[in-house]
């Protein structure tokens, strides 16, 4: 059974943090209308989530529930 290693938690995290970040800077300047306050609450939220969402990664990579096992075998 393949496992996912932590390389590929670490690209998944930061692809999705790129969507993120573009969503939460495009709604703060269009809320303020201040570029400089959404690039930077964009940089402390994408830090604090990319850190966050691969905890959460791993620590579901060790947890059972719902995975599924095959045997394996040869003909």
């Amino acid at each position: 059974m393949a496992y996912e290693s932590r390389a590929r938690s670490i690209v998944k995290a930061l692809s999705w943090r790129v969507f993120a970040t573009l969503i939460t800077t495009t709604v703060v300047y269009l809320m303020t209308g201040k570029l400089d306050n959404a690039l930077q609450i964009g940089l402390v939220d994408t830090l604090a989530k990319l850190g966050l969402y691969f905890g959460h990664e791993r620590m579901w990579e060790r947890i059972r529930f719902g995975r599924v096992r095959y045997t394996d075998y040869q003909i």
